[in-house]
């Protein structure tokens, strides 16, 4: 995928900020069984502080890779990133905290905007807002994403060349725009995330998701395998729920077969998966296996 392509779809994200020096306050450390859990605020984008966590092994020893992990909506705004601590009712338990450290990963979650200790603001009042002002919601998320990794490489304890990101729904969403944006993900997995946004018309389904996803004149230059196609040749892995109507059925048949496609065209048929399970939107055991699976063979 040409590098044009990645500057036009920048470029549909709307007015981001300038890319400045992070800097970071660590508010608290907490021990729990088998992993520390640092709690910090991150100075990533120039309007608003963002609170995080990062949790690392207790007995890790040198540097760890690491996983950015992205919450999901859920409708619950008070969540953010504290889901990778305590889960929610539709992901499996262990929470990813604790299902990773124990895997010797480092994990940072941010609290996107409208979310956590950022909330405050509803969700469509700081999209109208942004609208107003030439800044795009989904494009301020992606860009504290991107800002994200630039914290993950600058800390001495993560290995800054083995990042990989995982997340459910509008984490999912999340993970695949920030590996295809960026090649510093190593890894991607997402789960109950492959929307096909012009199957999404085609269905009538738009209503199915919230305002934060809609990025003016997306659908005029790229589909969703256009810009997932970008990860490739890196590894790729999609859990999906055959009875998820968030992600109809159409949309991912095209998305796989098109993907399918562009890793067997660069001679990397082993590093993409879409893996289906009986299921609607919510996380099944046979996601996690292959998840944690997918992430210990490639990162």
């Amino acid at each position: 995928m040409s590098t044009e392509r990645r500057k036009q779809l920048f470029r549909l994200l709307g007015d981001l900020p300038d890319r400045r020096k992070t800097s970071t306050e660590i508010l608290r450390i907490e021990e729990r069984e088998g992993y520390i859990i640092e709690t910090l605020l991150l100075d990533l984008n120039g309007h608003e502080k963002v609170p995080a966590y990062f949790v690392k092994p207790k007995s890790a020893e040198g540097l760890c890779p690491a996983v950015l992990f992205q919450h999901s909506h859920g409708g619950q705004y008070d969540r953010g990133k504290s889901e990778l601590i305590e889960g929610a009712d539709y992901l499996k338990a262990p929470s990813f905290a604790r299902e990773f450290t124990s895997l010797g990963y480092g994990v940072l979650a941010i609290d996107h905007w409208g979310f956590g200790d950022r909330r405050g603001k509803t969700e469509s009042e700081i999209f109208k807002e942004m609208l107003l002002t030439g800044r795009v919601m989904w494009g301020m998320m992606i860009y504290d994403s991107l800002r994200a990794l630039d914290y993950m490489q600058s800390r001495p304890d993560v290995q800054p060349d083995r990042i990989g990101t995982i997340g459910m729904s509008m984490g999912g969403l999340m993970a695949w725009w920030t590996a295809a944006l960026d090649d510093r993900i190593k890894v991607c997995v997402d789960l109950c995330s492959q929307v096909d946004h012009h199957v999404l018309m085609k269905t009538k389904n738009l209503d199915r998701h919230g305002f934060y996803y809609y990025v003016p004149s997306l659908a005029k230059h790229f589909s969703a395998s256009e810009i997932q196609s970008m990860i490739a040749p890196r590894p790729h892995l999609s859990l999906v729920g055959v009875h998820d109507r968030l992600t109809p059925v159409e949309g991912m048949d095209k998305i796989e077969k098109e993907l399918t496609a562009v890793y067997a065209g660069q001679g990397a048929s082993d590093r993409y998966r879409m893996i289906r399970s009986a299921s609607g939107h919510f996380e099944t055991a046979v996601m996690r296996h292959e998840a944690v699976r997918f992430l210990q063979k490639w990162l």
